[in-house]
């Protein structure tokens, strides 16, 4: 019987830890109370992870930056002065990229309408190469690989990434494809210092990055139109069957690590948008992909904006609006992109 949602959760994912690291557990336990208080967890399936081979794997990353993580985790070394590892954490990033192939795959099948997969350790910094920004394994690329290695599979697939931070890991492994379209909002200048307005791709994936670097303050205002103007204008010129949103919920206004100042209730209108398009144009096929977010309250919200807006379903944002003025200069990054896009 096909379910209006179904959820990924990362069994034993306190394991992966690092005293004092915004990158902790308490960030899914969060998202998962909130949606257990709402009345949105126990009743919808919740997957387990797909087993992934050495060779799926290396579809997104290379064989040595595999080996090399596997020992790291073996000894519980640090990536670089941002990513931890344990020694459970090889396992969990394989359960965290199992489980986003599984919620993309479920829907992907039509065995359910939407999917969220609340993926730890997250993973949209994970290059092709090298693990950085907290993340090991990129869950949401995995996933999307995983839909079209078939030969009945996915054919154009469009991941947008709502992060506070450029997903340059997702960047970097789809940046030559021809059938993924790659769309990023984020804070600039931040942290990783890439996703620039020019670049947008190379050969065949020329075209499918599309990159819109939004100053600090950009606000709810600034996010919807760059959703309306930007985002959902090249996904009707790109036609992707379906949606596959890395879901970042530090864009929030609480949280300590950026200042882009989304409210909970401007994001799941974001969602929602996304959900709207995805019902008119993929037969509803949309899944989200948890990656960072480090306010516990902002992450409650956020989630429940998120799934509600998913199952089309009220909801009351408690946070409310952002304490602070919106910068009006995301209207020159729009107007810049519109000039490089063409729309």
């Amino acid at each position: 019987m096909l379910s209006d949602l179904v959820y990924f959760y990362p069994e034993g994912h306190a394991a992966h830890f690092a005293a004092g690291h915004p990158e902790r557990p308490e960030r899914v336990e969060a998202s998962r109370q909130a949606l257990e208080d709402a009345g949105w967890w126990s009743g919808y399936p919740h997957l387990a992870p797909l087993p992934l081979t050495q060779d799926e794997l290396a579809l997104v990353h290379q064989p040595a930056y595999l080996d090399m993580l596997r020992r790291a985790c073996q000894r519980g070394d640090w990536l670089d002065g941002d990513t931890y590892t344990t020694p459970a954490s090889w396992q969990l990033a394989l359960h965290a990229a199992g489980g986003a192939a599984a919620v993309a795959q479920s829907v992907w099948r039509g065995q359910s309408r939407r999917g969220f997969a609340l993926t730890r350790p997250p993973g949209h910094h994970a290059t092709q190469r090298r693990g950085m920004g907290f993340c090991l394994l990129n869950n949401v690329a995995l996933a999307a690989t995983g839909l079209m290695a078939s030969p009945s599979g996915a054919q154009r697939l469009a991941i947008i990434d709502l992060d506070l931070h450029h997903g340059n890991g997702t960047q970097d492994i789809f940046w030559s494809r021809g059938d993924v379209l790659y769309i990023s909002t984020h804070q600039s200048p931040l942290y990783p210092g890439t996703g620039f307005l020019d670049e947008i791709g190379a050969g065949p994936g020329e075209g499918l990055t599309a990159n819109f670097p939004l100053p600090p303050y950009t606000g709810d205002n600034g996010f919807r139109a760059v959703m309306d103007m930007l985002i959902l204008p090249l996904l009707d010129r790109f036609t992707p069957q379906m949606l596959l949103v890395s879901v970042g919920f530090d864009t929030h206004w609480c949280d300590p690590l950026g200042s882009l100042v989304l409210s909970a209730r401007g994001y799941g209108d974001l969602i929602a948008r996304l959900a709207q398009w995805a019902d008119h144009n993929c037969a509803g096929k949309i899944a989200l992909f948890l990656e960072g977010g480090y306010d516990l309250e902002a992450a409650k919200a956020c989630a429940s904006a998120a799934v509600a807006a998913l199952l089309d379903l009220p909801w009351q944002d408690r946070l409310g609006p952002a304490p602070y003025e919106e910068n009006p200069a995301w209207q020159s990054v729009v107007q810049a992109a519109r000039h490089i896009w063409v729309l």
